[in-house]
């Protein structure tokens, strides 16, 4: 059995996409270089990513900056309380 996760998240100045295999880093976006990387060791046979993987992840950047902004206008008025 194996463990699969993808973690998506952002803020106002960064962001986060990367996939991971039984707690192993197997791709991440990096959004400075502008390009998916596969940080594998080379003792293992390489898994890649689909070509698009990258541009897949600048377009959940933008969908999560967008939902960040609408739960931010639709919290702005309640109290830390709450």
């Amino acid at each position: 059995l194996h463990v699969d996760r993808q973690v998506t998240g952002c803020s106002d100045h960064d962001g986060e996409q990367a996939y991971n295999l039984d707690g192993e880093e197997m791709w991440f976006a990096d959004f400075i270089k502008k390009e998916g990387v596969e940080p594998q060791p080379p003792f293992i046979d390489h898994m890649t990513y689909v070509d698009r993987a990258y541009q897949g992840a600048e377009v959940n950047q933008q969908i999560c900056k967008t939902s960040l902004d609408v739960v931010r206008r639709a919290m702005k008025d309640f109290k830390i309380e709450d």
